[in-house]
């Protein structure tokens, strides 16, 4: 689960109790760290916690000292897990520097209220934040879930528009911004955490063996839909965790007719795991009529096999068959599904395809971290 899901309860327990928090945020870090700026820990008067801002070695020592660090108002503190850092190292942790924004219910439930929103709605979000000076906390928000009312928070007018400004470029360009500007003949420092849209990802398929992938992908807090025809195997009593679970209508799986598919985004992954030839091409020809397939399309199986299921979704579109046709849309499928990782169990083939999921978009390298970090990071493409 993410640090939001985590938080999320925790946070709506004490709204409704009208109890006092501090929400910690990492806004940046020097060298190594376990987590990145971004990672989120919600902290009670009464000592409980959720998220976390590193791998262990600051939260007991942040949540110590965020009730009198605040006691005027946000602020940002500087905490290292260097062991020869004569500056109040904290553990033996990764060794480096983790700079950490701490603030109260009163600037802090507008910021979590929009995160909320933006994680429920799998939108993209970007929070521009002043992180110094006599405007520290203020906001202001862009994204497809903001209203007109949540689109800046606390702001002064001198603030407010460049603040906005600088939310949309980073939702724009989807990468988050760390730039100094003068306010008033002051220096001030300004991060805009952009928060990509929680990724989904859709199974096809609600045999035994999809299970695992869906305990791993909720367990990385993606959105999960489970879709089969069988009503039998598509039930929520076998997928408990799952935020969806659809009795497909096979006999309406055509590429004339959308809707069963209505909920898949652009950006989401979705697997052929049905086991079913018929299933199998009645959904590729449905993914194959939309404007543009999802980010990730992977089909369990041999290739051999993904050829046919492809051959026959171009007849169900109406297509004629054709060997040039197939190997273009080959080239944008990952068919066999997964990585080669020695799999053989349920479970260890589970882990193959979410990695696989992950690495796409991500954009990651799939190489041993020890390699990039000696060779530095790896170019990716494009």
């Amino acid at each position: 689960m993410t640090d939001l899901e985590n938080i999320l309860p925790l946070w709506h327990e004490l709204e409704a109790a009208g109890a006092d928090y501090v929400l910690a945020t990492v806004v940046d870090v020097e060298g190594p760290s376990y987590r990145k700026p971004g990672a989120r820990m919600l902290i009670a008067q009464d000592g409980r916690r959720a998220g976390t801002v590193s791998g262990g070695c600051l939260e007991a020592e942040v949540a110590k000292r965020a009730w009198w660090l605040t006691e005027s108002g946000p602020v940002v503190r500087r905490y290292s897990t260097a062991a020869d850092d004569g500056d109040m190292p904290y553990g033996s942790g990764c060794g480096g520097v983790v700079y950490v924004l701490l603030e109260r219910s009163s600037t802090a439930a507008v910021l979590l209220r929009a995160l909320e929103e933006a994680f429920h709605a799998r939108a993209p979000l970007a929070i521009a934040t002043v992180l110094d000076g006599a405007g520290i906390g203020e906001r202001a928000f862009a994204g497809p879930t903001i209203s007109a009312e949540q689109h800046a928070s606390g702001l002064n007018q001198n603030l407010n528009s460049t603040l906005s400004d600088l939310a949309l470029e980073a939702l724009r360009a989807a990468q988050p911004v760390d730039q100094r500007l003068t306010v008033n003949d002051v220096s001030t420092r300004v991060w805009v955490d952009y928060r990509a849209a929680r990724p989904g990802l859709w199974v096809f398929g609600a045999g035994d063996d999809a299970r695992p992938i869906v305990q791993l992908a909720r367990h990385l807090g993606w959105f999960v839909a489970v879709a089969d025809g069988r009503s039998h195997l598509a039930t929520r009593d076998r997928f408990p965790s799952a935020d969806s679970v659809v009795t497909l209508p096979m006999a309406k799986m055509s590429p004339g007719n959308p809707s069963p598919l209505a909920d898949l985004h652009s950006t989401d992954a979705a697997i052929l795991v049905t086991h079913s030839f018929e299933q199998d091409s009645r959904i590729m020809a449905a993914l194959l009529a939309r404007e543009s397939l999802p980010a990730y399309v992977g089909v369990l199986g041999p290739q051999r096999r993904t050829r046919e299921v492809l051959n026959e979704a171009a007849k169900l579109l109406g297509l004629d068959t054709n060997a040039a046709r197939v190997e273009q849309w080959l080239e944008h499928l990952h068919a066999p599904t997964g990585l080669d990782i020695g799999a053989e169990t349920p479970a260890a083939i589970a882990l193959s395809i979410i990695a696989e999921i992950q690495l796409t978009l991500n954009n990651g390298s799939a190489l041993p971290l020890r390699q990039v970090r000696a060779v530095g990071p790896v170019p990716t493409k494009a």
